[in-house]
C-alpha cells in the first residue's frame, strides 16, 4: 500500500460510523459473550492459539459476530480472506477457493474464509464451498443472524461448529459507551459530552442487547447537539429518545424468532400463566405475525393440553380463531388474548392427546384385524346374510343406556388408550368410566 492508499484509507477510517470505528480488533477488546470468549472458554482457546477449525457464529445483530471474525484475522496466522454474501457469488467463491488452493500449495499456508450473512448464500452458492472445506483447503467461519440449522445447508453444518451469540446485557452495553464517549483515536474522546444517567439508560434498553445501535445513537446524539457556551454537550433524555427512535423487535415470520416466540407462548399457557402468555402474544402481534397462525396454535393447544379438563376451552380458542376471520386486526387481538388466557387459566390435561398417538402407533405398528362382525354396518340389502351386525347390542336397550361388549379387534382388545388425568371436568369422566368396567377400555 502507497503514501496515497494508506491516505485515503485512514479517512475512510476517520470517516467511518463510530461503531465501526470502535469495533474491537483484540479478545483484550471485546466486550460481552463470556459464554464463548471468557478465560478458558474453547473458542478463546482456539483463537489464541491459532487452532481454528470451521465455524459459524449465530446470533442477533450488533453481538459481534463480524468483530469475533476480525479478532481471528488479527490474530492467526494464516491468510485471511472476507466475502459478504448480499454481494457476493459463485464465481467470487471459486476464485478465493482457487487462490487459497494455490496458497497451500506452493507456501504451505492455509487460509480462514469469512463470510458475512452466509444465510444469504442460496444452495448452489453454499455446495460450492463443500470440497474446499472438506479437504481443508480453507478454513470456514460463517456469521448469521439466522438460525443456521434452518439457513445453511446440513453438509456444511455438519462440518462446523456452532456458536451461538446472545444479545449484550445491560452492563456490557454501558461499557462499550463509556469507551466510545472516553476514546479519542476512535470514539467521541474530543468531544466533552454529558450523558444523563437516564438518558443511557433509555439508550441501553431500547437498543436491546445491539451494540451498533447504541453506538449510532450515541453517535447522533453527539453530533447533532450544539455544545453550550463551556463547549459541553448535554445528551437529555429526549434528545436520547429522539435518536433512537423505537425499538425494532427481533424477528421472522418463518425462522428462529417464528419458532421460539410461539414456543414460549405455547408453554406459557401449558405453564397456566396468563401473563407471559399475553405478553408473547403481544410480541407476535406487534412483530406482525399472521393472526390466523396465533389462532391455529390456540385452537390446538385447547385440545392437546386442556383437552376434557375443560372442554370449554375448545370452543373459546374456536370462537376467537372465527373471531380473527370475521373482524381482523387490530380489534382481533381482543379475543385471542382472551382465548389465550382463558386456556392457560384452565385446568390441564394431555389425556386425548397420548390417548390419539398411542392409538396411531398401535393401528401403524400391529396387525389391522377386520372390525368385530357385531360391529360392522348392518343397513344396507344382504348385510345380514353376510353376518354383519349379528350380536350387536343396542345400548339404549339397557339400563344406564349402558352394556358391556367388546369395541376393539381382537389383538388390541385390552388396549386402554385414554387415561382421565382427575383434573377440572375430567374427574367426572374418570369417576363415570370408572364405573363401567367394561371389555375392550
Amino acid at each position: 500500500m502507497d503514501l496515497f492508499e494508506q491516505s485515503a484509507a485512514n479517512r475512510l477510517r476517520k470517516e467511518a460510523p463510530l461503531a465501526a470505528r470502535m469495533r474491537p480488533e483484540t479478545l483484550a477488546d471485546f466486550a460481552g459473550q463470556e459464554h464463548l470468549v471468557g478465560p478458558g472458554k474453547l473458542l478463546r482457546r482456539v483463537i489464541e492459539t491459532d487452532r481454528l477449525s470451521s465455524m459459524i457464529f449465530h446470533g442477533p445483530p450488533g453481538t459481534g459476530k463480524t468483530t469475533l471474525a476480525r479478532v481471528i484475522a488479527n490474530t492467526t496466522k494464516c491468510a485471511f480472506e472476507q466475502l459478504n454474501a448480499v454481494t457476493s457469488g459463485v464465481a467470487d467463491i471459486r476464485r478465493v477457493l482457487q487462490e487459497a488452493a494455490e496458497r497451500l500449495g506452493m507456501y504451505g499456508k492455509r487460509t480462514i474464509l469469512f463470510i458475512d450473512e452466509i444465510h444469504r448464500f442460496n444452495k448452489s452458492q453454499q455446495d460450492a464451498l463443500l470440497p474446499a472445506v472438506e479437504d481443508g483447503t480453507v478454513i470456514f467461519v460463517g456469521a448469521t443472524t439466522e438460525n443456521p440449522f434452518f439457513e445453511v445447508n446440513s453438509p456444511l453444518i455438519s462440518r462446523a461448529r456452532i456458536f451461538r451469540l446472545e444479545p449484550l446485557s445491560d452492563e456490557e452495553m454501558a461499557e462499550i459507551a463509556r469507551r466510545a464517549l472516553s476514546d479519542r483515536e476512535r470514539g467521541l474522546g474530543n468531544f466533552r459530552v454529558d450523558l444523563g444517567s437516564d438518558a443511557l439508560a433509555h439508550l441501553i434498553r431500547v437498543a436491546d442487547g445491539d451494540a451498533r445501535s447504541l453506538l449510532n445513537a450515541i453517535e447522533l446524539a453527539v453530533l447533532s447537539t450544539e455544545p453550550d457556551s463551556g463547549g459541553v454537550r448535554h445528551i437529555t433524555l429526549e434528545i436520547a429518545a429522539d435518536s433512537i427512535q423505537s425499538r425494532a423487535l427481533r424477528y421472522d415470520k418463518s425462522g428462529d424468532n417464528h419458532y421460539d416466540t410461539i414456543s414460549a407462548f405455547i408453554k406459557s399457557m401449558r405453564g397456566s400463566n396468563p401473563d407471559a402468555a399475553v405478553y408473547w402474544l403481544a410480541r407476535m402481534i406487534s412483530s406482525g405475525e399472521d393472526p390466523r397462525f396465533i389462532a391455529r396454535r390456540l385452537v390446538i393447544h385447547a385440545a392437546e393440553d386442556v383437552g376434557n379438563a375443560d372442554p370449554q376451552a375448545l370452543l373459546v380458542a374456536t370462537a376467537a380463531a372465527q373471531a380473527v376471520e370475521f373482524v381482523g386486526l387490530p380489534e382481533a387481538q381482543i379475543p385471542l388474548a382472551q382465548a389465550a388466557i382463558y386456556i392457560a387459566a384452565a385446568p390441564k390435561s394431555n389425556a386425548s392427546c397420548t390417548a390419539i398417538h398411542a392409538a396411531m402407533q398401535d393401528v401403524q405398528n400391529e396387525k389391522a384385524m377386520a372390525v368385530p362382525a357385531h360391529l360392522r354396518d348392518a343397513s344396507y340389502k344382504g348385510a345380514e346374510r353376510l353376518g354383519h351386525g349379528k350380536g350387536y347390542l343396542y345400548p339404549h336397550d339397557f339400563p344406564g343406556h349402558y352394556v358391556e361388549q367388546v369395541y376393539l379387534p381382537e389383538n388390541v382388545r385390552d388396549q386402554v388408550y385414554y387415561h382421565p388425568s382427575g383434573n377440572g371436568y375430567e374427574a367426572v369422566l374418570k369417576e363415570r368410566l370408572a364405573k363401567k368396567n367394561f371389555t375392550g377400555r
